[in-house]
């Protein structure tokens, strides 16, 4: 077996696929030479500060690709003025290596209009300035709508919400004041209910209930009656009632009368008009507390009167046998009345009564 191993013809085999593998690795090695320009590098050119039109030209003339890519906007700088290379500047790369370009944009990101239509005007202002928008003079215009956004203005156009616009953009915001009070009435009798609603609107009212004779929608059905009445004084905001029909003014005029009796008052003016008198103002009456009386004193008088005598009673006991009329009893002259009495009575004199004095 060995000495088949080292005959010629094999050993000469194994030669030749040896040479054939190193010359395949030669080949590659010199391809991807070849094809990444190995040894060939090129220095990246300074091109910071410059327009973004002189560093595309310059990368060009040098063999380098380049991408460019929008930095923040800041104002110090030019716009398409690039702000940074990287690689840096001084880098030594390959032919062909892309070289990216941070460049100063324009002016700011652009953002959304928020819909901030019939809000708030405290909470429009607010949303406004968090996407960054600024917000500039604010107009007041006649509205139902009492300090809600009616319109947003840039450069003295209306914008719509959603519409993009540059970040730290000032737009104009038009808000409602109220509605005007004591307006006439617009006259949209004889018009399309198409004219009538633009009739309406322009005056700040709105329309109401439009009750079709025929039932239908039909645009272009002429008004023949109208609630409130044309020249009729309201505020605006209020709504009115409009009738429509394809017939003439005189074709409706039963229909006009019948609307009449029901929409419109009727003043008589053969009753005395109502006269309103004011009346007297009555004055209340103002009582004052009568003086309090002095005190006076008052002396007591001497008694006059002569004491009243007081029936005497006996001290001595009655006998058994003495009857009730057998008892003795005193005489207004003060003598014991009475067959068997021997004694004279004891007679008790009243001392008199002290008077009460009263002093106010």
């Amino acid at each position: 077996m060995l000495k088949s191993l080292f005959n010629w013809k094999v050993l000469l085999n194994l030669i030749v696929a040896i040479g054939v593998f190193v010359g395949l690795v030669w080949l590659t090695f010199r391809w991807l030479e070849y094809h990444t320009h190995h040894g060939q590098e090129i220095p990246v050119p300074n091109i910071v500060n410059k327009s973004v039109q002189e560093a595309i030209k310059i990368l060009d003339d040098s063999g380098l690709e380049y991408e460019v890519d929008s930095f923040n906007y800041d104002p110090k700088y030019r716009p398409f003025q690039v702000l940074q290379v990287y690689p840096v500047p001084g880098s030594r790369v390959k032919d062909g290596r892309a070289i990216q370009l941070r460049v100063n944009p324009r002016t700011w990101a652009k953002v959304e209009v928020p819909d901030v239509i019939n809000k708030y005007s405290g909470l429009a202002f607010q949303r406004l300035e968090q996407v960054g928008l600024k917000v500039g003079d604010t107009i007041f215009e006649p509205s139902i709508q009492k300090d809600a956004v009616i319109r947003i203005l840039y450069n003295g156009n209306e914008v719509k919400p959603k519409t993009k616009l540059a970040r730290f953009s000032t737009v104009d915001v038009v808000i409602g004041s109220g509605p005007l009070r004591n307006i006439a009435i617009p006259n949209v009798v004889g018009l399309t209910v198409k004219e009538a609603r633009q009739v309406i609107a322009r005056s700040m009212f709105e329309v109401g209930i439009v009750d079709h004779e025929d039932g239908s929608k039909d645009e272009s059905d002429v008004i023949y009656y109208q609630d409130p009445a044309a020249g009729d004084v309201r505020d605006q905001g209020m709504q009115i009632d409009l009738w429509a029909s394809k017939r003439t003014l005189a074709e409706l005029s039963a229909k006009i009368e019948q609307l009449n009796s029901t929409y419109r008052m009727k003043v008589d003016t053969a009753l005395p008009p109502i006269q309103y008198q004011e009346m007297p103002v009555r004055e209340e009456p103002s009582y004052e507390a009568p003086p309090a009386p002095a005190p006076r004193k008052e002396t007591p008088k001497p008694s006059a009167e002569t004491p009243k005598t007081e029936t005497s009673r006996t001290n001595a006991k009655p006998a058994t046998s003495t009857t009730e009329s057998n008892r003795p009893r005193t005489t207004a002259s003060g003598n014991v009345s009475g067959s068997n009495s021997s004694k004279p009575a004891t007679t008790v004199t009243e001392k008199p009564k002290a008077r009460r004095m009263v002093i106010d």
